[in-house]
């Protein structure tokens, strides 16, 4: 990567060349933290040559130049390369005004790693003054509802319509892109629209363990009650990770109390329920417990279908149906997922300017099919589940029918439905020769039992996340 003084931006340019810049921003967009993504990538401006062999990157500032040199010069080269199938030359250069002019403002810079780029003493506060950190973009009606969301969207949106009432405090739990921070979000977003004068902060875990922190070596706590037990309602994130972190149990516990005294509303998502939590004081669990706990499922295949076709919706581009089922029926953890093999078909559809269609989508997720054609196998899952259930794999195609053999035989045919394109009778064929009516009949008794025994949510959570490696 070299750095050049100031190129003409406005030299001409292939028409290709802004879609060539597209697609390795949308590709960066899914592969980077969404921070470092809206600090460092999007605010970049670019003059690529016609034949695709050289790209200048225009830079705000000395201090991002470098930074981008040192953090991202090595990835953007590869990128390309992979995108074009040839070297690229990658030039960085401060922009000219009228450039930065037309750049939109971007959050504040953090280190890519989580630690706090070099700041100014005026940045040095304890706190920043009171800002909701709530996406306006997260809304209750850009959240597509399905079975596996419903209960708990409909407590949420409850929630955002009477604070401080029923369900409270709301717990969401649930895997990974799931979407509860979005339903966090919407109740923020739902709680501002209504009352816009009402003190709304939502937050990570990690950073209220930050905070208090900062109010230990501060000697700051008046500031810290101050910021966090005069809340309307507080929105908090992945509290699985106050494990072990005595002094910030302490004072979640204080600011809960506090919070709840005043009837505001606290709303908290967590990997697991509360009971499942580890290393977190009973008295704490007890409250998180005490109100409305809900899970969110990884969505059904409608659902999954339906919201690929809403996300294109607003990016602009109609998916034809067939390719949102192939995506759906290929792509099955969660939404974030969804969301990332969405975005390469785009990018894949738009560098290539070829129409959306199976085949494209097949090409743009080879990557992914294959993974997952080598990691998830029908034998795979009755070994796993044997493993876990301590029962042998000769097991899975016996004619045994006691419980402790019978059970862990259902939940390998639901995950073997759930997690292969394998059809019922291969599936039936693959467990000693079953009829198809007994696979449909387990992943049936699984799946609603799925929905009301949580312990059983749980160990197949852990079957799939072990099985998808």
């Amino acid at each position: 990567m070299t750095e050049g003084n100031h190129p003409n931006p406005d030299t001409p340019t292939d028409q290709a060349s802004p879609d060539f810049w597209q697609a390795c921003i949308d590709q960066l967009a899914q592969e980077l933290p969404e921070q470092q993504f809206q600090t460092w990538i999007k605010p970049l401006t670019a003059q690529v040559s016609d034949d695709l062999s050289k790209v200048t990157l225009f830079v705000a500032n000395r201090f991002k130049l470098d930074w981008i040199r040192a953090q991202y010069s090595a990835r953007l080269a590869l990128l390309m390369e992979r995108l074009t199938g040839q070297a690229v030359q990658i030039e960085l250069a401060l922009a000219p005004r009228e450039i930065i002019a037309r750049s939109q403002p971007t959050v504040k810079p953090a280190h890519p790693t989580g630690i706090e780029a070099p700041t100014s003493a005026a940045d040095a506060r304890p706190y920043e003054p009171l800002k909701s950190r709530i996406n306006t973009a997260l809304t209750f009606e850009a959240l597509v509802e399905g079975s596996a969301n419903r209960m708990a969207r409909a407590a949420a949106m409850h929630v955002a319509g009477m604070p401080g009432h029923l369900y409270n405090p709301l717990f969401i739990y649930g895997g990974v892109g799931l979407g509860k921070t979005h339903l966090m979000h919407a109740v923020g977003n739902q709680l501002l629209a209504d009352r816009p004068g009402a003190k709304v902060l939502y937050i990570h875990a990690e950073q209220f363990v930050t905070d208090v922190v900062k109010a230990y070596q501060r000697k700051a706590f008046d500031e810290f009650k101050e910021r966090y037990h005069s809340l309307d309602l507080l929105l908090i994130d992945d509290v699985q990770f106050f494990a072990n972190k005595e002094r910030t149990q302490e004072e979640f516990f204080n600011a809960f109390e506090a919070l709840l005294a005043k009837k505001s509303h606290i709303v908290m998502t967590s990997d697991t329920y509360p009971k499942g939590l580890a290393d977190i004081h009973e008295r704490l669990v007890s409250r998180f417990d005490s109100g409305l706990t809900v899970a969110i499922e990884p969505p059904e295949l409608e659902m999954r279908v339906a919201i690929l076709i809403n996300k294109a919706q607003v990016e602009g581009i109609v998916m034809p149906e067939e390719v949102a089922f192939f995506v759906a029926k290929n792509v099955r953890s969660n939404v974030r997922e969804l969301e990332g093999a969405l975005r390469k078909i785009l990018a894949y559809s738009r560098f290539n300017q070829k129409e959306i269609s199976i085949q494209l989508a097949r090409e743009a997720l080879r990557d992914l099919l294959s993974i997952q054609n080598r990691q998830i196998s029908v034998e795979n899952i009755q070994k796993t589940v044997a493993d876990y259930y301590k029962i042998k794999i000769a097991d899975m195609y016996s004619k045994k029918r006691p419980a402790s053999i019978a059970r862990p035989r259902q939940i390998a045919m639901y995950l073997a439905k759930e997690l292969t394109q394998k059809s019922l009778p291969e599936i039936g064929e693959l467990f000693g020769g079953r009829d198809h009516t007994t696979v449909l009949h387990a992943v049936r008794k699984i799946g609603g039992e799925r929905q009301q025994i949580t312990e059983l949510n749980q160990q197949l959570h852990v079957l799939e996340q072990t099985l998808k490696g």
